[in-house]
């Protein structure tokens, strides 16, 4: 049973969610909160697998909500609620370690397929969030925090550096396979492989670097 904690200020979004998410087979509602505050304090006491977290909340917002539940329960994963007005938080939410981006229209059966995956240790960001964390990635790496490549590029190799690339650009495992003309197993295993050189946690985590150092 995956245990999941809904967080988000408008009531009668979390109420359809635990009516609906509730009634999947294997998902259990563990609670409820309406900022990142309660959010946290609810981790302490429920130890939930995800939390479906919302972004723009009273008193703290998802994103640093996201960082204090990541740093002191490592292992509940976060996955943000967005809307296509939420561009300032992406950034932060992913570096603090958000599994999974969702827009709010997401249908049921999509936000229940994420909560699987990415508690079965995947990440997942929908195609139409992922266009826009790439360009708003994209803008910052022009910025002056982000002039410096990151030396672990170095030790990849050209093939690993296109893996890289295609990651950041948003597509999956099939699309991989299909650009580079190899199986989609081999693809899983250079993107292990990959993980690994660059001592990073995810998938997610890798698009980052991806974005970052410009490749």
């Amino acid at each position: 049973m995956i245990d999941v904690l809904l967080v988000d200020d408008q009531e009668i979004l979390t109420e359809g969610l635990r009516m609906i998410l509730g009634k999947k087979e294997g998902i259990n509602i563990c609670g409820v909160a309406n900022n990142g505050k309660k959010a946290y304090e609810l981790c302490k006491w429920n130890k939930p697998h995800i939390v479906l977290m919302d972004i723009k909340m009273p008193e703290m917002d998802g994103a640093k909500a996201t960082k204090l539940i990541k740093q002191d329960f490592p292992d509940t994963k976060v996955i943000v609620l967005t809307t296509f007005n939420d561009d300032e938080y992406i950034y932060e939410a992913l570096k603090n370690g958000a599994s999974g981006y969702l827009l709010k229209d997401a249908t049921p059966e999509e936000i229940a397929r994420a909560i699987r995956t990415v508690y079965e240790g995947g990440a997942l960001i929908q195609p139409e969030v992922a266009t826009k964390v790439i360009s708003k990635f994209s803008e910052m790496a022009k910025g002056s925090n982000y002039v410096n490549i990151d030396k672990r590029v170095e030790i990849l190799t050209n093939r690993e550096k296109d893996i890289c690339r295609l990651v950041g650009e948003g597509r999956n495992n099939k699309e991989l396979a299909k650009e580079l003309y190899l199986s989609e197993g081999t693809i899983k295993n250079h993107i292990t492989k990959i993980l690994n050189k660059l001592e990073l946690r995810d998938r997610t985590q890798l698009a980052i670097f991806a974005v970052k150092n410009d490749l």
